[in-house]
């Protein structure tokens, strides 16, 4: 605007000065400014007709340390070219939408494909198409936008846990491998030979008449060792920042450890004490899958709700038989407790907690190397306290039966899980 305002001051100074002087060269600058003004104005309401534009994402949602392609198209109908051409995508994206300028020739088209990394869980929104031109004195411009905005889901990043195992609780089927069984389950799995002790009902009799002698069905016990996981995300014990956080590790941990049971055929429940306290009833498939990962993209650690209180209100929930993994970087011993509940009733109990004093370093260390210094040594005498209150909550809980897990940043998750 300021441009345009100098523009027209100067046109009226230059015309007021060439009919006073009546000077020829004035004149001609005259007749060049109307030239070149009026062919900048025509060149820029020309530069976005007969133009067609889009663009297609291949996925509104993944994991974290996927590539989102987005594949661009821009084609040009008309006669008259297209010297000058800006598009983007405006995005909410950590690593954003490189936008591209370009030149069309007559009924030419082009396109283009951008691939962008996922570094962080959460909603993020990219918003249509913006198409911008001008002139080549940036006296004017025209833009327009094209499509509609779309919003992408970026879930946690599902670490491989090849040796994870759930505690087995005391009840059948409650193993994570599958074993035979003498009693008949859902799960029939082959025929054998008829042998002395079989009962009749176990007869398969389509197999007995294809192989000409009695066949009888053989059974597994069903995976029934559910698992209900607990995500402490208060905001008070957490520590660290980017993505070796305590929140992004513990986020990573439950989804890994949600995915891995879920493909073991197993009912997983969760609960987030978060911004609200969340919860899901167990459940086992595709759905209960997407279910989880759609909360924890969108939760953060800026929970209100103490972990104890959370614990609380998901036992009245927990059946006999499944297992309860704990997340937390507490080191309050208030929460152990009503663990011992679990104990009586035939639940298991995993802790998975967090050595505060490694994720404190690993942050500072950081901070210090963005700004080109080198790494700070540990205060001993807070390192040494930290130590002693871990020591205690990892004695605390193995009181009470549960398995404990220690995580630190950097590590790979599959390994300290073991």
């Amino acid at each position: 605007m300021l441009r345009r305002i100098q523009l027209l001051a100067f046109g009226v100074i230059l015309v007021v000065a060439a009919f006073s002087s009546g000077l020829p060269f004035l004149f001609y600058l005259v007749y060049l400014a109307t030239f070149v003004v009026g062919g900048s104005y025509v060149i820029t309401r020309l530069g976005l007709t007969d133009l067609e534009a889009g663009y297609a994402v291949n996925q509104l949602s993944g994991h974290v340390g996927d590539r989102l392609k987005v594949t661009y198209t821009v084609r040009n109908t008309s006669r008259v070219p297209k010297p000058w051409l800006e598009i983007h995508n405006a995005t909410s994206l950590p690593a954003g939408l490189p936008g591209r300028a370009l030149a069309l020739g007559p009924r030419t088209e082009r396109s283009w494909l951008v691939r962008t990394p996922l570094t962080r869980r959460g909603h993020f929104r990219i918003e249509p198409l913006q198409i911008r031109t001008g002139d080549p004195f940036g006296l004017f411009e025209s833009s327009a936008s094209v499509g509609s905005g779309v919003t992408a889901v970026v879930y946690p990043r599902v670490d491989a846990l090849p040796l994870w195992r759930l505690p087995a609780a005391s009840v059948d089927g409650s193993h994570a491998t599958p074993e035979r069984t003498l009693q008949t389950s859902p799960l029939a799995t082959t025929v054998r030979p008829w042998a002395p002790g079989d009962a009749f009902n176990r007869i398969h009799w389509k197999s007995t008449a294809r192989h000409g002698e009695i066949q009888v069905k053989e059974f597994e016990l069903e995976q029934t060792a559910d698992a209900w996981i607990v995500l402490d995300l208060e905001r008070g014990p957490q520590r660290g920042s980017g993505n070796e956080s305590t929140v992004e590790v513990a986020v990573r941990a439950a989804a890994s450890i949600a995915d891995k049971a879920i493909r073991e055929n197993r009912s997983v429940g969760l609960t987030v004490n978060a911004h609200r306290l969340a919860q899901l009833q167990p459940d086992r498939g595709a759905r209960q899958q997407l279910k989880i990962m759609q909360l924890l993209a969108a939760v953060d650690g800026d929970g209100a709700t103490p972990l104890g209180e959370a614990l609380i209100a998901t036992i009245p929930r927990i059946r006999r038989g499944m297992t309860v993994v704990v997340i937390s970087p507490s080191l309050e011993l208030d929460w152990v407790r009503p663990l011992a509940a679990l104990r009586t009733r035939g639940v298991g109990s995993v802790a998975i907690t967090f050595d505060p004093g490694a994720f404190d370093q690993w942050a500072r260390d950081e901070a210090r190397h963005l700004v080109g210094l080198p790494p700070q040594p540990p205060d001993e005498r807070e390192a040494a306290a930290l130590a002693q209150r871990v020591r205690a909550l990892r004695h605390a809980l193995s009181e009470f039966g549960a398995t404990v897990r220690t995580v630190k940043p950097g590590a790979n998750l599959g390994g300290m899980l073991a």
